[in-house]
């Protein structure tokens, strides 16, 4: 069983849709390859129908992974949010003092970042080492091209 996870309102709308599409086109998908499958044939000698029942039991799994995500998701009250350390759902502002540039990240659950839009996950390297720090705090990160130190600036919700 999976721990809870915290969702923007937005985020946990995502997973509930995701969920319906597999549960509905994905199903009706998955029968229609298996029954074009069983025409052709022979099952016992037949790798599409055992292809097409092999990915018909990895979409159930994945049904029932997002199933139980979704019955551990809880949305963050974004108002209720302490914004003097960083959490889950607060927008910061740092400064990489290697290369003494700033940059503006909001930290997020692992299933709602993008890096492009500037949404990282609590559980990347980055997010574990920003998690609460303060304005005014240097959180030195190990990261793949080595020790990355950056300089809490602001902190907002």
């Amino acid at each position: 069983m999976a721990g809870i996870r915290y969702f923007t309102a937005e985020g946990l709308e995502r997973l509930k849709k995701e969920l319906e599409h597999m549960k509905s086109k994905g199903r009706a998908d998955m029968a229609r390859q298996i029954a074009d499958a069983r025409d052709k044939g022979d099952l016992s000698e037949n790798a599409e129908y055992d292809a097409a029942k092999e990915a018909q039991g990895h979409l159930e799994d994945k049904i029932l992974q997002l199933e139980n995500e979704l019955a551990n998701a809880r949305v963050i009250d974004e108002s209720k949010m302490d914004t003097s350390k960083i959490l889950i759902l607060s927008k910061v502002k740092v400064k990489n003092l290697k290369f003494n540039k700033e940059f503006n990240y909001t930290l997020v659950s692992p299933k709602e970042a993008d890096l492009k839009a500037g949404r990282i996950s609590i559980e990347s390297p980055i997010g574990k080492g920003l998690l609460g720090k303060k304005v005014g705090d240097v959180a030195e990160i190990q990261v793949p091209a080595g020790l990355m130190k950056l300089e809490v600036l602001e902190i907002s919700r």
